[in-house]
């Protein structure tokens, strides 16, 4: 429990102290061949989250991300972008296994780029309906953080 306290206030802080910048217009295309583009999603959240399968804090972040995409009252779409992998089938059949239901792309750090730069996994960043990057994360997120930061930017 205090744990997860210590990661939603850091995660606060954090979404809070990032300065509002433009966003690049990313093109990527999902694992099942769908192309998402930044202005596809004008008026909703998105939320471009990179992982790893073997990185414990992105495993962990998995089921709260689920819930954001999920909640369709926070107008909020979540692409995980997958990174540092060998085998493709691997990370899908992994997606499968933990039943993740937003898309999943199979990122690089050239095709990264477009949307930022990954220091660390997992690293998040929230753009708001009007395509603006408003907060970036390095580390674990919750959905509770996420959803506070939603509500006091409406």
């Amino acid at each position: 429990m205090l744990k997860r306290w210590i990661v939603r206030a850091l995660f606060s802080v954090l979404m809070v102290a990032v300065p509002v910048a433009s966003a690049l217009a990313f093109t990527v295309t999902d694992s099942a061949g769908k192309v998402h583009r930044l202005a596809d999603y004008k008026g909703k959240w998105v939320l471009v989250n990179f992982w790893a399968t073997w990185c414990p804090p992105c495993l962990e972040e998995i089921p709260d991300l689920i819930a954001l995409h999920e909640n369709k009252k926070n107008k909020l779409v979540v692409i995980g972008v997958a990174m540092d992998y060998r085998d493709p089938k691997a990370v899908l059949q992994f997606a499968d296994q933990q039943m993740i239901s937003y898309p999943v792309v199979l990122g690089d750090y050239r095709m990264a780029a477009q949307i930022g730069p990954v220091r660390g996994l997992p690293t998040s960043y929230l753009y708001n309906p009007q395509g603006k990057v408003v907060a970036y994360t390095v580390g674990a997120l919750s959905r509770a953080a996420v959803e506070d930061y939603i509500t006091k930017k409406k």
